[in-house]
């Protein structure tokens, strides 16, 4: 199991709101595309120059 990137309370919140459970393995692979997701957007930055701080427009 990698880090968790996820409020995990909020997100099963949503879940159970919207009438689902989560899997064991929910969490996890939501916290593997989070960390893809900031990964790719360090990288587009990166291969852009100099800019040190993220923003919506680098998602």
């Amino acid at each position: 199991m990698a880090e968790t990137l996820v409020v995990v309370s909020k997100v099963k919140k949503q879940v159970k709101d919207a009438g689902f459970r989560t899997g064991g393995d929910f969490i996890d692979g939501l916290s593997e595309k989070v960390a893809a997701i900031v990964n790719s957007a360090i990288e587009k930055v990166k291969a852009d120059g100099s800019k040190k701080t993220l923003g919506k427009e680098d998602l």
